[in-house]
């Protein structure tokens, strides 16, 4: 489980007990709290300062409005202070006051990592915070943090949350604005370990920088004090013979063990500047080339990854690893026709390499490509069949989508228990409009398991498009006998009714439909609903003219 999972699963946890008040609260600063409570002087410090910018941007706009804006955004920054104290800069009163809205703090140690503050008061199922464009490219992360009471100029305390962070290269926006809510943030006791994180990898960048540096200049110095004072380079690679090459491939050896130890512990900057060392000592060792680009991709440096795969290749014209590798690195930047090309260039060099044609079908499959995502996953099975001719490729690491495909395209029986398998093959053979074949495996997955309210819905779905309205309310009722708050079977199920000509009951399930919609903070389709109830009732009003 990736650290991000972990976070959300926090902060899903985070959200229940926000709403009942059982809160995580700490007075010791430096330490994290979910709760920070400031009143008395501290407050009225801040009250003065903002009245003083309030007074100085009365001309532009409303003192009262400066006021509460400049509170807001102080009582957040005064949080996120407590609580990491001495890893961030100040509170800076004097160079801030023009409220720049783009850096609020920096570390300590690097100021390149900028961290903005968004504060907001707002119920903690409607409210929102923004960032810009510049602000995502100027920090390192966005600190939410909800304010409990309204904020105005009589309040004598105020209760804060830290709502959550969100890395900002997580967030993807090059102009503009991007808001979100408390659901789409990171638990923020993971704040300042992330932000330690990020220390240590300048630190790891630093130091790799400096000892490079050092490691230069101390062989100019060597250079230098040859007998002739000639500037002749250490004969790394040229000496063929004697204890000199000896040495030299001994260090080099020994530079690659310690780039596989740090490798095998997670410490991918110490294995970057070894494997680095390992090929200035000898520079035509494909598997080297390999191993730095393996680190450099675990540390989010996908083109760096990628030109050490090219310098792989170029010794090895045929690594497949190196390959494969590289299209994982391209996919990751979104070159995905590059990310093809070196799955294409593997299976060319091995017809028969499992690992290419899946990850070549995983990016045929994202792309649209259905038909050449079959093909890349009907030749993995015939790769992998069974004695018994049966197919099982459980044994590989495969996704989601491979499985469903896998399912979908397999020839012989599946086992007649496996609820799981049928769901999936239906799953797929929905989407590819398959709804016959689809509805014969949700039938058997029902056989199996009649407590799944998924298996139901997508039976449903399929139902009514082969416009069987009575079978696809049947199912959508069983679908709502299991889970209740189902807004989507209500939705559907009223389509059916309505094209049945049962209106009253279309505008009852839509209406259900709505309130869920509107309690799950799902606004769009709330608001498509509601819509749709108005189109059918000002319908109903034309009918009973009609009469």
């Amino acid at each position: 489980m990736d650290w991000i999972t972990v976070l959300r699963s926090l902060q899903s946890d985070f959200i229940k007990r926000l709403t009942s008040g059982c809160l995580l609260h700490c007075q010791t600063e430096g330490q994290y709290s979910e709760t920070t409570i400031i009143s008395g002087e501290r407050l009225k410090i801040l009250r003065d300062f903002c009245w003083l910018m309030a007074e100085k941007y009365k001309r532009v706009s409303p003192v009262r409005d400066v006021f509460i804006s400049y509170l807001k955004g102080k009582l957040g920054e005064e949080v996120v202070k407590e609580r990491l104290a001495d890893l961030i800069t100040e509170v800076d009163y004097e160079k801030r006051i023009g409220g720049d809205g783009k850096t609020d703090f920096t570390m300590t140690a690097h100021p390149s990592i900028g961290i903005e503050v968004k504060s907001r008061y707002g119920n903690i199922d409607k409210v929102r915070w923004s960032i810009s464009a510049e602000e995502v490219e100027k920090n390192a992360v966005v600190v939410c943090i909800l304010i409990q009471e309204q904020v105005n100029e009589a309040q004598s305390e105020y209760h804060l949350f830290l709502a959550g962070f969100l890395p900002t290269q997580m967030i993807k926006l090059k102009t503009g604005r991007i808001s979100f809510g408390i659901q789409q943030l990171l638990y923020g006791g993971g704040l300042r370990g992330y932000l330690e994180q990020l220390q240590d990898a300048k630190n790891h960048q630093l130091n790799e920088k400096t000892f490079i540096s050092n490691k230069q200049n101390l062989r100019s110095e060597l250079i230098y004090q040859q007998p002739d004072n000639s500037l002749i380079k250490p004969p790394f690679t040229s000496v063929k013979n004697g204890n000199t090459n000896t040495q030299i491939e001994e260090l080099n050896l020994i530079y690659i063990k310690l780039g596989d130890e740090c490798s095998e512990k997670g410490q991918y900057h110490a294995a970057i500047i070894n494997y680095n060392e390992a090929l200035e000592l000898y520079s035509h060792d494909a598997d080297t080339y390999y191993k730095l680009g393996l680190a450099r991709y675990q540390v989010g440096d996908y083109e760096g990854a990628i030109a050490d795969y090219a310098q792989a290749i170029r010794i090895n014209p045929k690594y497949i690893k190196a390959y494969n590798k590289s299209g994982l690195a391209r996919y990751q930047l979104g070159d995905y026709e590059g990310a093809i090309a070196d799955y294409t260039q593997a299976i060319r060099i091995n017809p028969n390499d499992a690992i290419a044609y899946k990850n070549r079908a995983d990016v045929r499959y994202f792309l649209g490509d259905k038909q050449g995502a079959i093909e890349d996953y009907t030749q993995l099975v015939k790769l992998y069949p069974q004695p018994e001719g049966k197919i099982n490729l459980k044994n590989i690491n495969i996704g989601d989508y491979q499985e469903q495909v896998e399912d979908f395209v397999q020839e012989s029986e599946l086992d007649s228990d496996d609820f799981i398998a049928y769901k999936k093959r239906g799953n797929f053979r929905l989407e590819l409009g398959d709804y016959e074949g689809a509805i014969t495996d949700y039938t058997q997955a029902i056989k199996i398991n009649a407590h799944d309210a998924d298996a139901y819905y997508n039976r449903g779905n399929a139902r009514y498009d082969v416009q069987d309205y009575e079978g696809a309310i049947a199912d959508y009722t069983e679908t709502l006998k299991i889970n209740i708050n189902d807004a989507d079977a209500y939705y559907n199920r009223g389509n059916a009714r309505y094209d049945l000509g049962d209106k009253q009951g279309a505008i009852a399930d839509f209406q259900k439909a709505t309130s869920i919609y509107y309690k799950e903070g799902n606004l769009a389709k709330h608001k498509k609903v509601q819509e749709r109830i108005l189109d059918l009732e000002i319908e109903e009003s034309l009918d009973d003219l009609k009469f």
